[in-house]
């Protein structure tokens, strides 16, 4: 893995290699799954930004539980997601929740005029893209075994 950014990373302990943990991984499938209902519940009443918000939370968790299940701990959402592209050659993940948190940031630091539609289109949007998320997420982490995490190990290095 030859990105600076990740390098700085595992330099501040942020991103490290750890023993794998079907308990941990379980853990975050069970968060991202809450978060994603959350989301729907919000988006069916009207909370845009918070729906959007959830919604990026609940690929975001799914990500934490496939890099958990590989052996994986990275303590930043940017490295996280790079992570995605870089070890796993997920482009299509890797753009779906880049995306996902770009909309999350805008909606959570910035005041957003919602009177055009967009903030609706945005959230029904990243709904469907955080159910597709973590079903292709579900589907690599029923892939894992030995060989695939030292493959992802491997490429850590």
């Amino acid at each position: 893995m030859t990105n600076n950014f990740l390098n700085k990373l595992k330099k501040e302990n942020k991103l490290e290699l750890v023993e794998y943990s079907n308990e941990i991984r379980d853990s975050y499938l069970d968060k991202s799954d809450s978060c994603y209902k959350s989301a729907k519940i919000l988006l069916e009443n009207n909370l845009l930004e918070n729906s959007i918000g959830l919604s990026y939370y609940s690929m975001y968790d799914a990500l934490l539980s496939l890099l958990f299940g590989v052996g994986i701990k990275c303590e930043n959402h940017s490295g996280s997601i790079l992570m995605l592209k870089l070890l796993f050659e997920e482009n299509e993940l890797f753009e779906i929740i880049s995306n996902a948190k770009k909309e999350r940031v805008d909606k959570q630091y910035y005041v957003m005029d919602e009177q055009d539609g967009m903030t609706r289109e945005i959230a029904e949007e990243l709904i469907i893209n955080a159910e597709n998320f973590i079903l292709k997420v579900k589907v690599i982490l029923k892939k894992i075994d030995s060989d695939y995490i030292k493959k992802i190990k491997k490429r850590f290095d």
